[in-house]
């Protein structure tokens, strides 16, 4: 699917409502919510989370989190959005809903609300698990969502490197980033049962456009699937259009953020 941002309409979509592994782009919801919480003042960007077991036991990718450990929301987030670690994705849902269950419950409330009819949600890394899906759609109204809302948050997605406390991490699409004019975000995600994923967005003069592919075959395919559709996207977007901004959550603590 590509969408003009600006406006949310669909310039093309092709089996965008087709129930998939969202795998990676799963913490773009997770991110959501941090952001959430942190603008309703349930959580600070410097509250020191403590690091369970199962958060330090999480797959890679990952920051490499030691059970007990200690370390801040902020850098958890940056870990999350730019490397797409699993252990900082799981510390996260933890440290707001005390599980990941609850975390999960949360997710898909928030999903429903936004608009996200075909989605379900089981974790907060999007590491394969029954029932765990989305879609092309559901994935691009996230984004936007992202995008709009969370607009001091959302330069996070283009950062290429970040200090993430216990190391620096890279963007796990920094290729995308560096070679498509434009491009600012949002999230990649890969696992074997998904395939190659993307939500890829870029801005040119007074055009933004937002595209998500699921099932890439190889990161240069995806990448290249994206580039395609972003290009059609600006092709047929029209140069001045109101921006329609999507409701959003309410609560705002007035905290500048540190990201």
């Amino acid at each position: 699917m590509v969408m003009d941002a600006r406006s949310g309409k669909v310039i093309y979509s092709h089996n965008a409502d087709t129930k998939l592994h969202p795998a990676g782009l799963t913490k773009m919801m997770t991110l959501y919510i941090a952001f959430e919480a942190i603008k309703n003042g349930e959580i600070s960007e410097r509250t020191l989370v403590s690091i369970s077991n199962k958060a330090a036991s999480e797959p890679p990718a990952k920051l490499g989190l030691k059970s007990g450990q200690k370390i801040n929301l902020v850098l958890l987030i940056r870990a999350t959005a730019i490397m797409g670690a699993n252990d900082t994705a799981t510390a996260i849902a933890e440290a707001i809903s005390g599980s990941e269950l609850a975390f999960a419950r949360r997710m898909n409330k928030t999903a429903k609300a936004l608009g996200m009819t075909q989605t379900t949600f089981k974790n907060a890394h999007g590491l394969t698990q029954r029932g765990h899906v989305s879609t092309a759609r559901d994935m691009t109204i996230l984004g936007r969502q992202l995008i709009y809302g969370y607009p001091e948050y959302y330069k996070l997605f283009s950062k290429i490197t970040d200090n993430a406390g216990v190391r620096s991490v890279r963007h796990t699409n920094r290729k995308f980033l560096r070679n498509y004019n434009g491009a600012d975000g949002i999230k990649t995600g890969y696992t074997r049962a998904a395939g190659f994923n993307i939500v890829g967005s870029a801005e040119r003069g007074t055009k933004r456009v937002i595209g998500t592919i699921f099932g890439g075959q190889t990161t240069a395919f995806r990448d290249k699937k994206m580039g395609e559709l972003l290009d059609l996207g600006f092709k047929k977007a029209p140069n001045h259009v109101s921006i329609i901004k999507p409701p959003l959550h309410p609560g705002n603590n007035g905290l500048e953020p540190s990201l």
